[in-house]
């Protein structure tokens, strides 16, 4: 109905318009992807029928952005390191090039926390993202700059990456839909800093979008000739699905308790559920998700099967260079002399710390294994388990050096390798999202993706800031 330039010289507005206040756009591609809007009507107007098109492009012409971690041609890749700022991505990461195949149109890249590993996303290269809701409050981490754009109708879809909520917090603080798919479905080639050892099976690349029915075909299109392990072609039945709820972790003393707002929210997704499709959702209480910050921690940094450790955060700090000494760091950052933030200097002090109590740690592994075959077990091939996706609604900035364990509640489904959509649920009393984490068993995506569309239409799914 609409030229694809038309498209993509108002999303091309829309940035310049907004990013001055929320920062969520670092660097941006925005001749390139006018030259190629172009091609897509040129293509239009003499191409073949409709259908044929669709099947070849899905996402012909349609917008996009992708986290700065993630290689784009042309395009910055420094996740944040003061030391890679002058990193120019040569190639596409791979989820990024059947993007563009399918027809995606770029439009930049996304800010993200230094090395991804922190849930504010804030930097020395590009300095804090806001949030479009209130620019006080954070966006989450690490692909906050995708939740920010997209909250802020500046894309379509973003390409987000994932290994402790990276995709969810960003989803929840900033009321979009974002997806952690199941372990090992979609690739994650082409992002800095990768995976390696025990970790490859944490980390998962997913979309991120305004609109729930926009997560499956992107999905679709990342995962490739992957996509054959899901179960995407099958109807799903809703009031076929069990579901179960659990209200919080169970009291962690290291995590937030949960705000009345997010739990009465929780409530009335149980409660319309339960009227509407007639179902009887079961409240269960899992006693080892108490201690989901301790077996995260103990399954990042412990040996594969090949008995390979870990990579270092200080390593990955120092960029092949030296690693960095966090104690030094955090001596030159209180006379503003480190080129790194607190975050990443507090991560890189903690990680010597978890590897002192060798055995407690051994414990901790293998209460996170019999915790997947749990999990597994409860929700077999149709259930579906609503959770927090946070125990607090977007906090003011600075604040997570408070809480910086809060991410548990997202973090815990990577080291269990489940699939999880984060679904915004409308603005709470000062205006700012609330949402829900929708779990399956490895492999029933199509499960959580059917409920976020059917909460989308009973709670409204996103909302354009300022519009209330």
């Amino acid at each position: 109905q609409v030229a694809c330039v038309e498209v993509v010289e108002a999303y091309v507005e829309r940035i310049k318009e907004v990013n001055p206040l929320i920062n969520a756009v670092v660097k941006d591609r925005f001749e390139e992807a006018l030259q190629e809007a172009r091609q897509v009507d040129k293509l239009l107007s003499e191409g073949p029928g409709d259908d044929c098109l669709e099947e070849k492009f899905p996402l012909l012409g349609v917008p996009i952005t992708v986290k700065e971690a993630f290689s784009l041609y042309g395009m910055p890749n420094t996740s944040g390191l003061v030391n890679r700022r002058n990193v120019i991505a040569t190639s596409d990461a791979i989820v990024v090039s059947r993007l563009k195949q399918a027809g995606a149109i770029p439009l930049g890249v996304t800010n993200c926390s230094e090395l991804c590993m922190w849930y504010e996303s804030s930097n020395r290269v590009y300095g804090r993202t806001n949030n479009p809701y209130d620019l006080q409050r954070i966006v989450g981490g690490s692909s906050g700059g995708e939740g920010s754009v997209l909250a802020a109708a500046c894309s379509v879809v973003g390409v987000g990456s994932d290994i402790g909520g990276s995709i969810r917090m960003p989803a929840f603080f900033n009321g979009v839909f974002g997806h952690k798919p199941t372990t090992g479905v979609v690739p994650n080639d082409g992002q800095f800093p990768n995976a390696h050892g025990v970790r490859t099976s944490y980390l998962c690349t997913g979309p991120m979008c305004r609109y729930a029915e926009d997560l499956e075909p992107v999905l679709r299109v990342m995962a490739g000739p992957g996509v054959s392990k899901l179960k995407l072609n099958e109807k799903v039945s809703l009031e076929k699905i069990k579901f179960h709820c659990m209200d919080h972790d169970g009291g962690s003393i290291f995590v937030s308790p949960v705000d009345k707002e997010i739990l009465q929210a929780q409530k009335k997704v149980v409660e319309h559920l339960e009227s509407d499709l007639g179902v009887q959702v079961q409240h269960v209480a899992i006693h080892k998700m108490k201690y989901s910050f301790q077996i995260w921690s103990a399954m990042m940094s412990s040996k594969d099967s090949e008995g390979q450790e870990a990579q270092r955060f200080t390593d990955l700090l120092g960029d092949h260079g030296k690693p960095v000494w966090p104690l030094w760091e955090l001596m030159k950052w209180l006379v503003g002399m480190s080129s790194h933030t607190l975050p990443a200097i507090a991560l890189g002090l903690t990680e010597k710390l978890v590897n002192l109590n060798l055995s407690g740690k051994a414990k901790l592994v293998s209460m996170g294994k019999s915790l997947q075959e749990e999990m597994e077990a409860l929700l077999g091939p149709d259930g579906v388990l609503l959770y927090p996706s946070h125990p607090t609604i977007a906090p003011k900035h600075h604040s997570p050096i408070c809480m910086p364990f809060n991410f548990a509640y997202t973090a815990i489904f990577n080291v269990l390798g489940l699939p999880v959509t984060q679904c915004p649920l409308g603005l709470g009393s000062e205006g700012l999202p609330l949402g829900i984490q929708l779990v399956a068993a490895s492999y029933n995506d199509h499960l959580t993706l059917a409920v976020a569309r059917y909460l989308e239409k009973a709670f409204g799914g996103w909302v354009l800031p300022g519009e209330v």
